[in-house]
């Protein structure tokens, strides 16, 4: 299992493409060759760049389920759209994101990669900015409700 820990402020150009400061580069050389899954959040106005070894691990979760379920068919619809695979270039660490993932996630120039242990969000930083300081107020509530049960 890949940990990949960090934020990361960055550009994006006008055509999507984001170059990865070397610390998350360095972090990624272990998968970089297996390739990525690049998706839209299923919870927030941002993007997930899961390692394809890491995205697997998660299908196989998602396959698991019922498949003769209207709820499921809908929520698979809504998870798969807009997937794609996608590679970092070794070289330059640069990194393409598909249009219809850049009009998703509003991003227009400044990004933050925000690294949650297996898999990277990509955020246009104005929303994740807004984002942190509407979770902030609810910060210690979701730590005391999450950690609740642990001994």
């Amino acid at each position: 299992m890949t940990h990949i820990i960090g934020q990361h402020d960055c550009k994006a150009d006008s055509k999507g493409r984001v170059l990865l400061p070397i610390s998350l580069k360095n972090q990624l050389l272990p998968v970089l060759k297996n390739g990525f899954i690049i998706k839209r959040s299923v919870f927030q106005q941002c993007l997930e760049l899961y390692p394809r070894e890491e995205f697997d691990v998660l299908m196989k979760k998602v396959m698991k389920k019922s498949k003769i379920n209207r709820k499921y068919d809908a929520f698979v619809r809504n998870f798969v759209a807009g997937m794609k695979e996608v590679s970092i270039d070794g070289d330059s660490g640069r990194l393409q994101i598909p249009k219809n993932l850049v009009e998703f996630a509003g991003i227009e120039k400044e990004v933050v990669l925000n690294a949650v242990f297996d898999k990277i969000e990509i955020w246009d930083k104005d929303k994740y900015e807004k984002v942190l300081a509407e979770g902030e107020k609810d910060y210690a509530d979701l730590a005391e409700e999450i950690f609740d049960d642990d001994e």
